[in-house]
């Protein structure tokens, strides 16, 4: 079985998404298909029909959850000792070299990227890049863009 690396904070999240889905929606679709169905014939019910979708929906979200939250491994960037190296959950601070811009990433699961809240997946270029460099390393990786450089100017574990 593979496993699925993720933060505490995902995995917490994960757990959160599936007791929503578990005490919440599954019993109110159930309950719309049921109204649904008081309503006679089916055959001509969008109701019935948008419910049911609903609840394939959200039984295979279930199902999906439940398999990664069984395959995580919980890594907790605080009790890293990545030894200045950039990790799975550590914060680089990096500096694009062509225009002295700075950013702040850490890097995530799949399930956990969102480039809004910069947090970069293990499997996305940078990340790949990153991984295994310290502070002071240059790193280049192909971006749409093209090629991209960044120094890495700070590595925490916070």
């Amino acid at each position: 079985m593979n496993q699925i690396p993720i933060t505490r904070k995902g995995h917490e999240l994960l757990k959160k998404e599936l007791q929503q889905l578990k005490s919440k929606d599954r019993p109110s679709v159930i309950q719309a298909i049921a109204e649904a169905r008081s309503h006679g014939d089916l055959s001509e019910n969008a109701e019935y029909d948008a419910a049911k979708e609903k609840q394939a929906f959200i039984e295979g979200r279930l199902a999906e959850i439940e398999s990664k939250l069984s395959q995580a491994i919980v890594i907790d960037p605080a009790s890293l000792n990545g030894e200045g190296k950039c990790v799975f959950a550590s914060t680089v601070t990096i500096e694009d070299l062509d225009s002295e811009i700075k950013s702040i990433y850490q890097i995530v699961g799949d399930d956990e990227s969102d480039i809004k809240q910069n947090k970069i997946s293990i499997n996305s270029p940078l990340a790949k890049a990153l991984i295994g460099k310290e502070e002071g390393d240059v790193i280049e990786f192909e971006s749409p863009g093209g090629i991209k450089s960044f120094e890495i100017l700070k590595v925490d574990y916070i």
